[in-house]
C-alpha cells in the first residue's frame, strides 16, 4: 500500500469537506489559476495556429506553394512565357512531396464600365487547375464551366471588384489590355468569390488560360508558369530546394531557363508577420504559467503551514522528510489535475462554440478573416497538458522542502 498517496487523499478530501479551513479559499484560487492559465494557453495556441493556417491557405490559394516561371520575368504580371509539355509535367508530378501540378497565365488589364474603371490581373487557368480553394470561397454563382468557354468568355470576380463596379453574376463587362495594338475583350461573370484577403481580392479575376494565350499570341504550350502544390507544408523549403536544383539545368524548346520560388519567397512580409505571431504565443504561455504556478505555490504553502501539527506527528512516528514531502506533492498533483480538467473544459467549450457558431467576429479588412479562427489540434493540446503538469509539479518541489524546517518538538508543544 502507498502510504503517502493514502494520506494525500485524506488531506485532499478532508479539505474539500471542511470549508472553514484557512486553506479552502487558497485551494479554490489555486485550482482557478491553473484552469484559467491552461485554458488561456490552449486558446492562444489554437487561435494563432488557426489564424496562421487561414491566412497561409488564402495566400497559397492564389499562388500555390511553389511557382516555376521564366528566369527573365520581372515582378509584373505581364510575363515572358515558358514552354510546358507533358514530359515536364510528368517529371514534376513524380517528384517527392508534390501533390498537384498545374499551369497558369496572367495578364494585367483595366475593367471599364459606364461610370467606373478598375485595374485588375486576369489569371488564366486550364483543365488541370485545382478548384478546391475557390469552391470554398465562392459566394454566388459557380466556377468556370469549361463546356461554355469556347463561346463565352467566362470569369470569376471578387466581391470587392463587384461592389466597386456594381456588377453581379450574369453581368458583362469590358476589359482593355495595354499592348500593340490595344485590345478589348467582353467577359461574362459566372461566379463571385470572397476571401477577405483584400490585397488579392481587389486584383485577381479568374478566366480560361486559352484566352490569355490568344491575347498574348502564344502557342498552346506557352504559359506564364507552373504552380505546384505540396503534400506537407512543413517540408515546403526542402521540396522547393529539390525542385530548384532539378529545374536549374532544364531548358524548354525556346531555350528558356526556369526560376523556382516558394510562396514564402513571393510574399516575405506576410510570412514574416505570421512568424512573429509565435512570439505572442510564447509571451502568453510564460505569463499564464507564471500566474498558475504562483497561485499553486501559495496554495501548497498554506496547506503545509496548516498541517504543521500533522507533519510534526508524522515525524514523531518516524516518517522521513522525503516521505512527507512526497505526500504533499501528491496533494499538489490532485489540485493541478483538477485545475487542468476544468481548464480543458473551458477551452473546448470556447473553441467548439467558435468553430461551429463563430460568435467572435473580426474586421476582415484588418485581419483577413471575418471570424476568429480556431484550430483544434489534439496533439498540441495533449503536449500543452503534459508540459503544464510537468512544469507545475517541478515548481512544487522547492516549496515542499519547507517540511524539513518543521520541528516535531515545537509543533507538538503547542498542541
Amino acid at each position: 500500500m502507498n502510504l503517502e498517496l493514502f494520506i494525500a487523499k485524506r488531506i485532499h478530501f478532508s479539505s474539500k469537506e471542511d470549508q472553514k479551513r484557512v486553506s479552502s479559499p487558497a485551494i479554490k484560487i489555486a485550482i482557478a489559476g491553473i484552469a484559467i492559465g491552461l485554458a488561456a494557453i490552449i486558446l492562444a495556441v489554437s487561435i494563432v495556429v488557426g489564424f496562421k493556417k487561414e491566412v497561409r491557405n488564402k495566400v497559397v490559394g492564389f499562388g500555390s506553394h511553389i511557382q516555376i516561371t521564366n528566369f527573365d520575368n520581372s515582378t509584373s504580371y505581364d510575363t515572358n512565357p515558358i514552354c510546358v509539355d507533358q514530359q515536364l509535367t510528368d517529371r514534376l508530378k513524380n517528384m517527392n512531396g508534390i501533390k498537384h501540378v498545374e499551369t497558369y497565365a496572367t495578364k494585367p488589364g483595366i475593367i471599364k464600365t459606364d461610370d467606373a474603371f478598375q485595374g485588375i490581373v486576369l489569371k488564366g487557368v486550364g483543365e488541370d487547375y485545382d478548384w478546391d480553394f475557390f469552391k470554398q470561397n465562392i459566394i454566388e454563382g459557380s466556377i468556370l464551366n469549361k463546356e461554355d468557354t469556347t463561346s463565352v468568355n467566362q470569369t470569376i470576380i471578387s466581391q470587392n471588384i463587384a461592389d466597386k463596379l456594381n456588377l453581379k453574376v450574369g453581368d458583362s463587362f469590358v476589359t482593355y489590355f495595354v499592348q500593340e495594338p490595344i485590345r478589348a475583350r467582353k467577359f461574362t461573370i459566372s461566379g463571385i468569390y470572397s476571401t477577405n484577403f483584400e490585397d488579392y481580392d481587389k486584383l485577381f479575376i479568374i478566366t480560361d488560360i486559352k484566352l490569355i494565350q490568344r491575347l498574348n499570341e502564344w502557342e498552346s504550350d506557352q504559359v506564364s508558369g507552373i504552380e505546384l502544390l505540396v503534400n506537407d507544408y512543413d517540408k515546403l523549403d526542402e521540396i522547393k530546394q529539390d525542385v530548384f536544383l532539378d529545374m536549374m539545368p532544364y531548358r524548354d524548346r525556346d531555350d528558356n531557363t526556369f526560376f523556382t520560388r516558394s510562396i514564402k519567397d513571393m510574399n516575405p512580409m506576410i510570412f514574416s508577420w505570421l512568424d512573429l505571431l509565435d512570439m505572442n504565443v510564447w509571451v502568453i504561455i510564460i505569463l499564464m504559467l507564471a500566474i498558475s504556478i504562483f497561485t499553486m505555490i501559495s496554495g501548497l504553502l498554506i496547506i503545509i503551514l496548516e498541517r504543521t501539527s500533522m507533519i510534526g506527528t508524522l515525524k514523531t512516528l518516524g516518517a522521513r522528510n522525503y516521505s512527507i514531502r512526497k505526500t504533499f506533492l501528491y496533494v499538489s498533483s490532485f489540485l493541478v489535475l483538477k485545475g487542468m480538467f476544468w481548464g480543458n473544459i473551458i477551452a473546448f467549450i470556447i473553441m467548439l462554440g467558435q468553430k461551429y457558431f463563430g460568435f467572435i467576429k473580426l474586421e476582415a479588412e484588418t485581419y483577413y478573416v471575418s471570424e476568429m479562427p480556431v484550430d483544434i489540434n489534439i496533439l498540441y493540446i495533449l503536449l500543452i497538458n503534459i508540459g503544464t503538469l510537468a512544469i507545475s509539479m517541478l515548481m512544487m518541489v522547492g516549496p515542499s522542502y519547507l517540511i524539513a524546517k518543521i520541528s516535531p518538538a515545537k509543533t507538538i508543544r503547542y498542541e
